[in-house]
């Protein structure tokens, strides 16, 4: 039995797009093309000792950008858990995409958390393909190289611990520098797969997101994480509304916003 400290964990949903479809969602699809919408959320790691926030997402002007609706900014998110996010002190960016690593200077006194092919990734040569670039934001991408001047962006290379029963993992696939968060909690260490898998359909098939760095290391991640985590139900993926649906939250008024991943799952 792990020693480590455990902690709540939640989902916080910011936006959702309900304009999707199967074959946007699978690299291998069948014939039935029906809706299929996709949520975004950032994440909440916290104990009596520390909070530490997964992700950043996008504001409203990469949302008008890019045709999407935001439902509520991610700070918005987080304040319905009573976090204030200018005194949140670790952000880990799971991923540099423009819905992962936007509203950076919402968290002035982050340290931002990242793998080091992440932004060997996101700064050369495979940004001169706009298949690859078109997913990222080059002013969140700058802003997180004015943070490297300023101290406050934590390399990681690999496996690495943030604090006492929380991990980044490095898996690739979806982008060279993608990387997953394993914590310990009450009921098992968990692993946040965020972009590592979008839906629970994409790991149990399995058929990979289309959009992705290399196919190979995808499908390794899902055997990674299936490793890493207490079981297969353990692990959450970055993407799915099915998330809200199968755990509760953790207040009536939060229902449909957060998710408390903590706890077991309904039946």
């Amino acid at each position: 039995m792990s020693c480590s400290p455990t902690y709540e964990v939640f989902a916080v949903r910011y936006a959702t797009r309900a304009e999707r479809f199967r074959a946007d969602n699978f690299i291998i699809t069948d014939a039935h093309d029906v809706p299929m919408p996709i949520d975004f959320y950032i994440w909440v790691i916290r104990n009596q000792y520390r909070t530490i926030v997964v992700d950043t997402g996008f504001d409203h002007a990469e949302a008008e950008r890019r045709g999407r609706k935001i439902t509520r900014l991610p700070r918005e998110g987080l304040a319905l858990l009573g976090i204030d996010s200018h005194t949140v002190d670790d952000v880990i960016v799971s991923h540099l995409h423009y819905d992962h690593a936007g509203t950076l200077d919402d968290f002035p006194r982050a340290k931002f958390h990242i793998q080091d092919l992440e932004v060997n990734f996101a700064t050369g040569r495979h940004m001169c393909e706009p298949t690859f670039r078109d997913f990222y934001s080059v002013n969140h991408v700058t802003r997180l190289i004015e943070c490297v001047y300023q101290d406050r962006v934590v390399f990681h290379d690999g496996d690495e611990v943030i604090a006492p029963g929380i991990m980044v993992h490095h898996l690739g696939g979806h982008t060279m520098g993608m990387q997953c968060v394993s914590v310990e909690t009450k009921r098992g260490k968990i692993v946040l797969a965020v972009d590592a898998a979008h839906f629970y359909e994409n790991m149990e098939q399995p058929s990979p997101f289309p959009l992705v760095y290399s196919v190979a290391d995808m499908l390794a991640g899902f055997h990674t994480m299936r490793a890493i985590a207490a079981s297969p139900a353990h692990i959450i993926p970055g993407h799915d509304p099915l998330v809200l649906k199968r755990y509760p939250a953790p207040t009536k008024t939060l229902q449909g916003i957060v998710a408390q991943l903590d706890v077991p799952p309904h039946e």
